[in-house]
């Protein structure tokens, strides 16, 4: 019987706190409480990998719908697929109900999906965004997608760090009120290199424990991290900048490489490389610490490469599966 099913149980039988005894009841949480964080940490210390495989269309430079995406990553071995909000707002429930049966029977998951919500402009333009987020989650939850990614911009033209840091802790604390309503996920990217940070009047936020101030200061259940092997790159950061952090607290994955015979401090964020392309980034280090701490989400390819985007659609999605493959193989 899983924790949840106990306490539904004990709440059920009739038995008060009286006659049941509070420690009892007390002691019987803990003991389930104890067993999943054991069942947890084997699971953890089995190295076993946990995280999907997701296939990102819009990443690749695919164009596709989500029949044709759902199709791409059955033929090419993806276990999870980028959702496409308006795509699945215009199905009906038994269309939905065969797109999801589908997905099963293949072992096929959800990746996560966008926000549309500026936050990052006028304060009009975030409030009008904000009004549509509701209705955009409802789409979502009814697939059964439950993350949320997206970035933010690391430098600003007029606003200082601490007032950018202020504006976006109470945007983004709008927008995880609305997210967590609908039991779903939100993911914040940090953008690492040096030339993207310092290209603005007042650099902000691009590294990990610049974020973390950031989701503290949020303070929500849902808020977490989206982590990009590029910018860990080239923040500088390491293993153990992961491994300070809990599986549950990263919510989407991004793979890619970088340009060999450039210095990390010359690398530009829109130029980069298939993951295993070229070895610069530390790829086993990147994928062995998200199996040591139990991440569990989806891991897509954003390679922002101009060669693969040239490819023909099936063509890319080979060429990027073949790129998860070697990726994956680091580590199992």
């Amino acid at each position: 019987m899983n924790t949840g099913t106990r306490r539904e149980w004990l709440l059920q039988s009739g038995l008060t706190l009286a006659s049941f005894g509070l420690s009892g009841f007390v002691n019987a949480l803990a003991e389930d409480g104890a067993r999943e964080g054991e069942r947890k940490e084997k699971q953890k210390k089995s190295g076993r990998r946990r995280f999907r495989a997701a296939l990102s269309c819009s990443a690749i430079g695919v164009q596709a719908d989500q029949m044709q995406a759902l199709e791409y990553a059955i033929r090419y071995g993806f276990e999870a697929v980028e959702p496409q909000p308006e795509f699945l707002a215009r199905l009906s429930d038994d269309e939905l109900a065969g797109l999801r049966e589908k997905m099963k029977a293949h072992n096929v998951g959800w990746s996560a999906a966008g926000v549309p919500v500026d936050f990052r402009g006028s304060i009009e333009r975030f409030t009008a965004t904000l009004r549509g987020l509701p209705k955009y989650c409802e789409v979502l939850q009814r697939a059964g997608v439950d993350r949320l990614g997206t970035y933010l911009s690391p430098t600003s033209r007029d606003r200082t760090y601490l007032e950018n840091f202020r504006l976006h802790a109470k945007r983004l604390r709008a927008i995880a009120d609305i997210v967590g309503c609908y039991g779903m996920r939100l993911g914040l990217e940090y953008v690492g290199p040096k030339k993207s940070w310092s290209a603005g009047r007042y650099p902000f936020i691009h590294a990990l424990r610049e974020m973390k101030e950031l989701v503290a200061e949020i303070d929500h259940p849902c808020v977490g991290f989206t982590l990009d092997s590029w910018h860990w790159y080239t923040a500088g950061e390491t293993r153990e900048d992961i491994l300070s952090l809990r599986g549950d607290q990263v919510i989407v994955v991004h793979l890619n490489d970088a340009p060999a015979g450039v210095p990390v401090d010359e690398q530009v964020d829109s130029i980069r490389d298939l993951p295993c392309a070229t070895g610069v980034i530390d790829l086993k280090g990147f994928l062995s610490a998200l199996v040591e701490i139990g991440f569990d989400g989806p891991a897509y390819i954003e390679p922002f490469k101009k060669e693969l985007r040239q490819l023909p659609p099936e063509d890319a999605v080979r060429v990027t599966a073949e790129a998860m493959r070697k990726a994956l193989a680091l580590i199992e």
